[in-house]
């Protein structure tokens, strides 16, 4: 009732200027570049070396899950679970995906030497 419609009107001759189009959106590009190398990037790298380092385990690591239970490594299962000793004779199986770190590895075993032959 009391409002009137306006009209906007680009300036008598001058044609749209698609530049200005990309302008307008050249903030939200930066945004979201910046967010890329300082959230993104950094997130997927962490997530792939935890990744490498689940892959990793084997009998002997001392571990510590997410609950901050520290124990080591008795026997590494199917993909999904691991057996931790977290004191003497008491094991639990732990969903491997909550080991948050390793905080000593073991050496890899040796293999056994061939008996000579006689």
């Amino acid at each position: 009732m009391f409002i009137s419609t306006a009209y906007a009107q680009t300036a008598a001759g001058a044609p749209p200027d698609a530049a200005a189009g990309l302008i307008q959106f050249l903030p939200l590009v930066l945004i979201f570049v910046v967010f890329y190398f300082l959230l993104i990037r950094p997130q997927q790298k962490k997530l792939k070396e935890h990744k490498t380092m689940l892959e990793a385990l084997r009998r002997g690591d001392r571990v510590v899950t997410g609950g901050g239970i520290v124990g080591t490594v008795i026997k590494v299962g199917t993909e999904d679970d691991v057996t931790v000793e977290i004191a003497e004779n008491v094991r639990v199986r732990v969903v491997r995906s909550t080991i948050q770190s390793v905080l000593a590895r073991t050496e890899p075993a040796k293999a056994s030497e061939p008996a000579e032959k006689k």
